[in-house]
């Protein structure tokens, strides 16, 4: 009964994951205020990490291995958001909010993204940098619009840049 060869049937996509982060760090703000408790963000933070990093599917951890500062920047500006819009100066309260949270959050960020990393390399993450850069490489092919032969270049479609322009010029006499 008991197949340790066996993996969990639940992957995820890297915005799966990504969106997993997300919003367990902002589940983490919202228990730090109300448990009054702030080292709840940077447990959140380091739990979604390390449970999306576990789920997603071994041929997206490159995108989800660049993401967490991003996460928790973005996690830290809406909640930062929130407790500005009920303040004087929103501007000054979002920055200097900002600053204080990110900056309590530093080691966090930084565990976190090293604990994703770290379980990303174990889990293959060797093979994706290098499928990238075979990729590079070899160059994409890109399928490009067919042009006539005596044709050197392509306009651009009518209406691209500039209005276009509908019936003749009115004069002020009318």
């Amino acid at each position: 009964m008991g197949d340790k060869g066996r993996r969990s049937a639940v992957r995820l996509t890297a915005r799966g994951a990504i969106a997993l982060v997300l919003i367990g760090t902002l589940a983490g703000y919202v228990l730090a205020t109300l448990l009054d408790m702030p080292i709840l963000v940077g447990l959140s933070f380091i739990g979604s990490c390390l449970v999306g990093v576990t789920l997603v599917n071994p041929r997206e951890l490159l995108s989800l291995v660049v993401t967490p500062p991003l996460v928790f920047f973005g996690a830290t500006l809406i909640v930062e958001l929130g407790r500005a819009l009920g303040k004087g100066s929103v501007a000054q309260a979002l920055a200097l909010g900002l600053f204080t949270s990110l900056s309590a959050g530093a080691p966090w960020l930084f565990a976190g993204s090293a604990l994703v990393l770290a379980v990303a390399w174990k889990r293959g993450l060797t093979g994706n940098v290098r499928e990238l850069r075979d990729e590079l490489r070899a160059g994409v092919d890109v399928p490009r619009p067919r042009a006539p032969k005596d044709q050197t270049f392509a306009p651009e479609p009518e209406g691209y840049f500039e209005p276009k322009v509908y019936g003749s010029p009115r004069t002020l006499d009318e």
